[in-house]
């Protein structure tokens, strides 16, 4: 293998690595190396720089403010999806799988707070579940490394205390919205998830409600579902980069609370809920709007479930249908069809939540 070297180098970054200017051209069948680190070493890195992220397997461009993903390796093969808290309990569990196989999952850690009826978001690196329930309302945020195991740590509050928001995210902002006060909700909120501190105000649902899930693409984020006094079909949508109030995007194929949902990074899929929803699956395309379409069945019916992805596979996971279910089951989320069976979760539970680091959002 042939290796390029740049020698007596005059201009040099922060970090001693060498800058190339004006026209230069390298002829080789081989490849160039880049600066390769973890997310911890990128200080004092200088707005231009492409370098390799070892923690999450990416190649990523620094525009001076913030990180953007120009290509990952590791979302459709090695995402982790990860499940915290739930009912009954309340519970601190925090457990994971590996979405591309099957088996059951692995014990992870604790959350800071035990709860139930919370959200979870994600970025490649970061999970953050926020809200909750026991038998207060909980404004808490706590984070996880997703690719590491351990307990959570506090990320600071929401603006509101709520249980059973919704949550999505895109690479580098997590966005809460709706959730029970105990009144009901239209309230969004976002947080900045490579960062730590409280949530800021990013504006209103089309219709207030708890119960409802979320998923997202890189730049738009779906609320759907929920209940408002009663189940409700509703989906509307925001640009996540942005703040304002939300916008109608269409219905559900059934009014249902209690549901779950996850993405790739075109396709969004709600699946379960109460009443009468319980082993339906159906999708959207994100980027449009529009209704709705049937995608398949859940293994059983369930309501109060959690669900995660990864760019190719969705992963719903819990609930209940009357009981407390562990039960893991997946599909191919750029196919139709009905689920199949892929594990247990360490514990039973409902009323959970789940993120993952490859989900729809980071494509």
């Amino acid at each position: 293998m042939s290796t390029i070297k740049i020698t007596n180098i005059a201009n040099k970054d922060n970090n001693g690595g060498p800058i190339v200017t004006g026209i230069s051209t390298f002829s080789s069948t081989e490849a160039v190396k880049l600066p390769s680190g973890t997310t911890a070493e990128r200080v004092g890195i200088e707005s231009g720089s492409l370098r390799y992220n070892s923690d999450s397997n990416e190649l990523e461009f620094y525009n001076g403010t913030s990180w953007a993903i120009i290509l990952n390796t590791d979302r459709g093969t090695n995402a982790r999806g990860v499940f915290g808290g739930g009912s009954p309990g309340p519970s601190n569990v925090i457990d994971y799988i590996t979405i591309a196989t099957t088996g059951n999952a692995i014990d992870f850690g604790d959350l800071t707070v035990s709860r139930h009826r919370l959200a979870a978001c994600s970025s490649s690196t970061r999970g953050v579940f926020g809200g909750g329930y026991d038998p207060s309302f909980f404004n808490v945020l706590d984070y996880i490394t997703i690719a590491s195991v351990g307990n959570a740590t506090d990320f600071g509050d929401l603006t509101v205390a709520r249980r059973k928001p919704g949550a999505c995210s895109s690479t580098t902002r997590g966005v809460f919205g709706g959730g029970h006060t105990p009144t009901l909700q239209n309230v969004i909120d976002y947080i900045t998830i490579a960062s730590v501190g409280n949530a800021t105000d990013f504006g209103d649902l089309t219709v207030s409600r708890v119960y409802l899930s979320a998923c997202s693409s890189s730049t738009r984020g779906v609320f759907g579902g929920g209940e408002n006094p009663t189940a409700t079909n509703t989906i509307d949508y925001i640009t996540i980069a942005t703040t304002g109030n939300a916008t109608d995007f269409g219905d559900l194929t059934l009014a249902r609370r209690e549901l779950a949902s996850c993405s790739s990074s075109t396709r969004g899929i709600f699946g379960g809920g109460a009443p009468s929803g319980g082993n339906t699956i159906d999708y959207i395309t994100i980027a449009t709007t529009g209704n709705a379409t049937d995608f398949g069945d859940l293994t059983t019916s369930c309501s109060r479930l959690a669900a995660c992805s990864s760019s190719i596979r969705g992963v719903f996971g819990g609930g209940e249908n009357p009981t407390i279910t562990n039960t893991i089951d997946y599909i191919t989320i750029a196919s139709v069809g009905n689920a199949t069976d892929f594990g247990d979760l360490t514990v039973i539970r409902g009323d959970l939540a789940a993120c993952s680091n490859g989900h729809g959002g980071l494509s």
